[in-house]
């Protein structure tokens, strides 16, 4: 099939990238003309692990196209996708002035009947409103499609080719087979129902699962206070099939571009039809209290903040990735140096992102992991980074000024602390050390 793909984010980018190698003719619009011309020459705008390899196969086998002509694109194409942005707005909503504005352009240069596919996320009734503004702009007919994705940032390759399950929002059934013969190269699992429940479908997906991490968070706090292990706690949980044990690994929280939006535009969809959802309010406020966990852990190990030196391991806001959007580094960080502590950052990535939204004399930029350890006071993993797992925790705990490591996502085992020479600070488990080759069970007997 020809598709147009409109927007080069991770959505679209990964979008079209994986529908050209099904052996779909794919033109990829993205306004920016820099961004263009670096695709072209398959250099890509994020970071996602094998993005470029398949930009380039796609390319030589002139499968994929990049221009930033949406006219032309939406011209010599039967499926036309969107796929940009919808930020929040201050007061939590989705913005959708990007996608009205695209609408509104893919309506201009219409020159026959297209099947306009959504693929951004997009409160319930958008894609009524996509209608409308397309209607405005042409005579042609068209038809309109809700399939939003599910991918996740660090995998979107591997979740687009091989995705749990595919949803498809119609109000013409005529557009069944055709939609079903699209997707079911990547699964047979494909779901087809009204526009409106695949729109909200999206959302529930990701209000769900955010759920579960403020749940587990929730849990993990009462283990430190009654000598529970909430890594055991989960494993017993996750072996009941009804509950299952992805998403219950405690931890500093969620981030990124999608639970932290999410969430707070379902919280304002239910607002605005004269819900108040309790319960996502709840989840949302348990995740933005869960970060400054790390605070608290420097506070009780080190008595004060200010003066101190931290390294921080880790900035963004999942590992295979260099997104920093709602990473909870950023208000550790943030923390930290308001408090007068010197901050030496390490991330393999994200980095560069992180300084340009956030820089302070008090933070020193590390190249190594060794580096930012090296004569602090105490090191912070924010990110489970492999690079991190792989640090020899000896290592560590002589280059300490004092030998303190806070561990925000539970990566390291009671065996690997036992005689590291390291107080080891984790989320939902006893407070251990590696001190004078005492065990774990007894140096952590609280």
């Amino acid at each position: 099939m020809k598709l147009a793909v409109i927007g080069t984010g991770y959505v679209g980018l990964v979008s079209g990238v994986c529908f050209a190698l099904k052996d779909n003719k794919v033109i990829c619009v993205d306004l920016a003309e820099e961004k263009i011309k670096k695709l072209k020459r398959a250099e890509s705008p994020i970071y996602e692990p094998g993005i470029e390899e398949l930009i380039e196969q796609n390319l030589q086998e002139q499968r994929l196209e990049f221009t930033s002509n949406l006219e032309d694109a939406v011209r010599r194409s039967d499926i036309v996708i969107l796929a940009v942005g919808t930020p929040s707005l201050p007061n939590g909503e989705a913005n959708l002035q990007y996608i009205e504005q695209a609408a509104a352009e893919v309506g201009a240069a219409m020159n026959g009947y297209k099947i306009i596919m959504t693929k951004s996320t997009v409160p319930v009734g958008t894609n009524e409103k996509i209608r409308e503004v397309v209607a405005r702009h042409t005579r042609h007919a068209f038809d309109i499609v809700s399939a939003p994705e599910f991918l996740r940032e660090g995998s979107a390759i591997s979740d687009t080719l091989h995705p749990d399950r595919i949803i498809i929002g119609i109000d013409n059934p005529a557009l069944r087979e055709t939609m079903v013969e699209l997707h079911q190269d990547f699964t047979d699992n494909i779901y087809v129902t009204d526009i409106r429940s695949a729109e909200m479908i999206k959302y529930a997906s990701n209000a769900f699962l955010a759920t579960k991490i403020s749940f587990i968070n929730e849990i993990a706090n009462i283990c430190e206070k009654v000598g529970a292990d909430v890594t055991n706690v989960a494993v017993g949980m996750g072996m009941d099939k009804r509950i299952g044990s992805s998403f219950l690994q405690a931890g500093i929280g969620y981030g990124g571009s999608c639970f932290p939006k999410d969430t707070n535009a379902l919280i304002q969809i239910a607002g605005n039809v004269d819900y108040e959802f309790k319960l996502l309010k709840s989840v949302v406020e348990v995740n933005a209290d869960q970060r400054y966990m790390m605070i608290s852990k420097l506070r009780e190990s080190l008595g004060q903040l200010n003066g101190i030196h931290v390294g921080v391991w880790g900035l963004s806001f999942k590992p295979n990735t260099d997104d920093i959007r709602e990473a909870p580094s950023l208000e550790i960080v943030e923390t930290l140096v308001k408090e007068g502590a010197f901050v030496k950052v390490h991330d393999p990535i994200a980095m560069d992102k992180f300084r340009e939204q956030f820089n302070h004399e008090l933070i020193q930029w590390c190249s190594t992991p060794e580096e930012a350890a090296l004569g602090s006071d105490a090191v912070c993993l924010l990110t489970d980074w492999d690079h991190y797992k792989q640090v020899d925790l000896r290592m560590l705990g002589s280059v300490l000024r004092k030998p303190i490591l806070i561990d925000g996502r539970n990566v390291f085992t009671e065996q690997q602390i036992a005689e590291s020479g390291l107080e080891y600070y984790s989320v939902g488990r006893p407070r251990m050390s590696g001190l004078n080759g005492l065990s774990p069970s007894v140096a952590g007997a609280v």
